[in-house]
């Protein structure tokens, strides 16, 4: 019994092996090993007892995706923390990469692996921490397959497998050549793809060379490219619904004015020539829609290169080499640069709106402003990223005993550079006070004046990991059943991380974006083994361990147990058990004081003046955060248990249940720091006010990692399959469930900040795929569903006790048809979310949806074109 979605595609190379032992004139029986994802013994069976997912790159193809991370978002078990460049935006820190986050347990616990090795992070962390290997770097004309192990994995891998495993394979032993490719478009504006790629192979007895070259680019889309996000104001947008939100920017233009000793005494600018115009005046403050101007996904060129050999030096010892190299460039954009408050301009100054009105209450009082300058342009990031890897190892066998080992050696660098719209504050404030720039006139500014209070800016980054492994496998005794295996290695690696904005930012004279600065360095050592037990001929243990020692926490020892119970062909019980971390990432540890500007609501100012200035209400505040050097591990344990069972030869499923107990998760909790220590000057600075009560406007919050928590999940995932052959065509259906039954994330105090059902957590997420094959002709269409949850917590529960509706579920539909009637050509037809169906309407954001879960790219069809020498 042996089931697709478990099957390692090895089943050319056995078949490749017999065909090689019949030609010869002495018969050869020995059934070729290979190492399977989750396992460092080489076997010649395909399953072992953890549960593992393999797709090839025919599967891949029949998505009709892009790009790695278009593949892993349609996956049910893709959860929260899943991340891509949509949504990145001119205050972003990890514009331009992308991740996968297994379980919804955070992009750096889920470990990617490149055939069997580590990659480096990158350089830039995503939401100011997250540290993450970029999946960008890999392009799918390079993929064999992806396998991924879905239980968690420190016992064999090491840090970051909590959540468990993406084991990326390679395409090393093509032979010939082919040449593909492939145009797209979407039905909304904006968006449009094209890729090309070359892959060149050679194979023969004694070597086998593998080259691939890929490019690919995608056009920007705008937020105003989509009706429901083309605006900030979603209550204009949605004029019949009493909850919907105005979310535009408390820093219009040209402005707010505000007295400096108390910026909470203000009114528009509706002075002189240059006014806030009369729809933008909410109150006493001028806003603005920022959302026309915002990326919702950036433009993006990558260039990527591949090489694979193989090398045989005698019968007893190979080499090998892995080249990869890829340059990408990224553009994200944002609405002018935003001040709250930063600004002064004196009561003297020549350039006073009130300077010739000795009646109005602001003559000649020092003045502080909300602006923002548009009148340098909307912001525009480039990033501008190379990425290397390299790895070379020999491997080889002494009697019924395989060894390999290997060097890998990984960088990353990275360029992010701010070419417009930025404004440097303290050149501004220069501006100011010598009348050079008048920020209540803008009409009135010279481009000298423009020229001296704009700036570029830039920020450096790198990565790099150097590593050494060397690992043997092999019999070291013979039981009844069979061979007892052992697998014992040991690995050294050594990872080094900086991310450096220039000095502008150091000094902190650039607002209206978010830097970070981030540098450490650690080694670490490790030492493993595993054996695998064959109790009886129906039944195998799995054992494996491995110790840890890091450079900048300690030492870490990691067990696994795991069987697989065989009781008839057509049925298998496995289980495991084992307990994984996760390291503190560099970023981390070693952030120095980065800005970073989240939405959050000022619950003590709330209860002590009400809704003042929607005090009581989301709004971006500036929080000021560090790294923490005492930061220790996260520790978890998990436990998975399943049956695999072939009902009949057309019909299998497999059912398990998975269960994760996570302890000292890495996290912050500005919200609930700035709640329970609002009145803490050491970590809530506000301006003063002559109101009775009043604590104050908020100028920043101060906060850091702490390992803060738990987390604890529990669910079901079931793949059911079935095939059949007709007069018709061939016809395979495939059904792929994630069932949460149970997610808390449990910060300090016991305090329960998210739950199953709760934001950006569905319970249920489902994928079901059908193919037909007859002739010349193929089809696939495939159904994703991702069910409802809650609304954020922060607008939940309306002032007036409504609670606002879920987020409702959201169901797309891809589809292929392929001809190959043409001799060595592929020709295919194809759309993803065939229906155009829009995402689902949330309240908590200024876009209308929920950008990490939904997708609003809408419809996408594409033509492509493959031909194979």
């Amino acid at each position: 019994m042996k089931l697709n979605h478990l099957k390692l595609t090895v089943v050319a190379v056995a078949v490749a092996s017999i065909m090689q032992a019949q030609a010869q004139s002495k018969p050869d029986t020995s059934i070729e090993r290979v190492e399977v994802t989750g396992s460092h013994i080489r076997r010649g069976d395909l399953e072992g007892p953890s549960p593992v997912t393999s797709l090839s790159a025919e599967d891949i193809i029949k998505t009709g995706v892009t790009d790695l991370i278009g593949l892993f978002t349609k996956l049910p078990i893709a959860g929260q923390g899943t991340f891509s460049t949509q949504g990145n935006s001119s205050d972003g820190t990890g514009n331009g990469g992308s991740s996968v986050s297994l379980r919804g347990l955070g992009a750096d616990s889920t470990l990617i692996l490149v055939n069997g090795r580590r990659v480096s992070v990158s350089p830039f962390a995503n939401s100011i921490d997250t540290a993450f290997v970029d999946i960008n770097n890999i392009p799918l004309s390079a993929i064999k397959r992806v396998d991924i192990l879905k239980d968690g994995a420190s016992a064999t891998y090491g840090s970051d497998a909590i959540a468990g495993v993406i084991n990326i394979i390679m395409k090393d032993d093509f032979d010939g050549l082919e040449l593909s490719g492939k145009y797209g478009d979407t039905a909304d504006g904006g968006g449009a793809e094209s890729n090309a790629s070359l892959l060149f192979g050679t194979s023969s007895d004694k070597s086998s060379h593998t080259f691939v070259l890929d490019y690919f680019d995608r056009e920007e889309i705008l937020y105003a490219d989509r009706d429901y996000a083309s605006s900030s104001n979603q209550s204009a947008l949605r004029p019949n619904d009493p909850y919907a939100t105005d979310f535009r920017s408390s820093a219009g233009y040209p402005g707010t004015i505000a007295l400096a000793s108390d910026p909470t005494v203000r009114l528009p600018d509706t002075f002189g020539n240059d006014v806030c115009p009369a729809d933008q005046i909410v109150g006493d403050l001028c806003r603005y829609d920022y959302a026309p101007f915002s990326s919702s996904i950036p433009a993006s060129e990558r260039v990527s290169f591949m090489y694979m050999g193989k090398f045989e030096i005698n019968d007893d010892l190979r080499a090998f080499i892995d080249l990869n190299g890829q340059n990408s460039k990224t553009t994200i954009r944002g609405a002018g640069s935003p001040s709250f408050n930063e600004l002064f301009m004196s009561g003297d100054n020549i350039n006073h709106p009130f300077a010739d009105d000795p009646t109005h209450p602001f003559y000649q009082q020092d003045l502080t402003m909300r602006r923002r300058t548009v009148e340098i342009g909307n912001r525009e990031k480039r990033v501008d990223s190379d990425y290397y890897r390299t790895v070379i190892g020999l491997e080889g066998g002494f009697g019924d005993w395989d060894w390999e080992l290997a060097y890998s050696y990984i960088k990353s660098d990275s360029i992010e550079r701010g070419v417009n719209g930025f404004p440097n504050s303290r050149r501004t404030q220069e501006a100011i006070d010598s009348g050079l720039w008048n920020p209540f006139e803008p009409s009135s500014n010279s481009q000298e004046a423009l020229d001296f209070i704009e700036t570029q800016t830039t920020r450096y980054g790198k990565s790099t990991s150097k590593s050494f492994d060397v690992q043997v496998s092999g019999p070291i005794m013979n039981m009844s059943a069979g061979d007892l295996m052992l697998a014992v290695g040991a690995e050294y690696r050594e990872q080094e991380i900086s991310d450096n904005p220039d000095a502008q930012f150091l000094r902190g004279e650039v607002f209206g974006t978010e830097a970070t600065q981030a540098n450490g360095e650690r080694d670490n050592t490790a030492v493993f083994a595993e054996l695998a037990i064959p109790v009886t001929e129906t039944f195998n243990i799995q054992l494996a361990v491995r110790h840890e020692d890091y450079s900048d926490f300690g030492t870490t020892t990691d067990p696994k147990v795991a069987f697989i119970w065989t009781p008839m062909d057509e049925l298998s019980i496995r289980g495991s058990f084992g307990t994984a971390f996760r390291a503190p990432s560099l970023h981390q540890i070693g952030l120095g004081s980065t800005d970073e500007s989240p939405n959050l609501v000022d619950n003590v100012r709330c209860d002590a003046v009400g809704n003042v200035n929607k005090a009581c209400e989301p709004q971006e505040y500036t929080a000021v955060l560090t790294g923490n050097p005492d930061l220790g591990p996260e520790e978890s344990e998990s436990y998975n248990f399943g049956v695999i069972y072939e009902i009949t030869q057309n019909i299998d499923f497999s059912l398990d249940y998975y269960n994760y107990d996570i302890e000292n998760v890495i996290n912050k909790d500005t919200q609930f720091k700035f709640t329970t220590q609002g009145n803490n000057p050491e970590v809530v600075e506000r301006l003063p006010s002559n109101i009775a009560g009043d604590p104050g406007e908020v100028v920043r919050i101060f906060d850091q990692f702490e390992n803060l928590g738990n987390i604890k999940t529990s669910g079901l995932d079931l793949d059911l399959g079935y095939k059949t052959e007709t007069s018709l065509g061939d016809f395979k259906i495939n059904y792929i469930l994630n069932y949460v039954l149970n997610y808390e994330d449990i910060r300090t105090g016991g305090r329960i900040d998210t739950q199953e059902g709760q934001f950006e957590q569905p319970e249920v997420r489902w994928t079901t795929a059908a193919s037909w094959v007859k002739d010349n002709w193929s089809a696939n269409v495939a159904v994703n569903y991702i069910g409802e949850f809650e609304q954020d917590a922060s607008v939940r529960v309306q002032s007036d006790g409504t609670i606002l509706p879920d987020i409702d579920s959201m169901i797309t539909v891809d589809t292929t048809v392929n001809f190959i009637g043409i001799e060595n050509t592929i020709l295919t037809l194809g759309a993803t979310n065939l229906f155009n169906e829009e995402p689902p309407f949330s309240y908590h954001d200024y876009m209308g949806h929920v950008v990490g879960t939904h997708n609003s790219q809408g419809r996408f069809m594409y033509v492509q074109a493959t031909y194979k020498f």
